[in-house]
């Protein structure tokens, strides 16, 4: 008994090792991007995917044909945004020192835009997961990627004139 009780074990963790090896870089990069931290300087993000993994981790034998990558990101994306909720009192409200490509964002607004558009979770199930209504989800979505390509209202560049070249 106790041996076989081992073996699982080890069959287990050998089976998450392989998840985390293959998964880690990716989950990695959307907690960063939701962290709107810089890439190489991330410490919100690696805390919040050493959590993700440690839950997927404790429920790995309950999984049960469930792909373990989608709940790893949904236990990231709640995480974030419960986080998020208790630290700043709302998901709306708190804007991150501008370091990554998503700090203008509110944190809302990057879940949102994480899951839809880097992760291609379908609307209805973004909406599921968050609480919210199909077309809030839409709303918010479209609001941040205008948001994004939005130019900066600094100043324009400046133009400067093409030297001749002396011939």
């Amino acid at each position: 008994m106790r041996q076989r009780h081992a073996s699982r074990a080890t069959r287990r963790d050998r089976e998450f090792e392989a998840f985390v090896a293959g998964a880690a870089g990716r989950l990695l990069h959307a907690a960063t991007l939701l962290t709107a931290e810089a890439p190489d300087d991330n410490p919100r993000a690696r805390r919040l995917l050493t959590l993700s993994l440690a839950h997927t981790y404790a429920c790995w034998d309950r999984l049960r044909g469930e792909d373990p990558y989608d709940r790893t990101r949904q236990y990231l994306a709640t995480r974030f945004a419960r986080g998020t909720w208790h630290h700043y009192g709302g998901l709306g409200r708190a804007r991150p020192h501008p370091a990554g490509p998503l700090a203008p964002l509110t944190p809302q607004e990057r879940l949102i835009l994480v899951l839809r558009l880097y992760e291609g979770v379908a609307e209805e199930q973004t909406a599921a997961l968050l609480g919210l209504s199909v077309e809030r989800v839409r709303a918010i979505c479209h609001r941040a990627t205008s948001t994004l390509l939005r130019r900066p209202r600094g100043q324009a560049p400046a133009v400067t004139p093409a030297k001749a070249v002396p011939s």
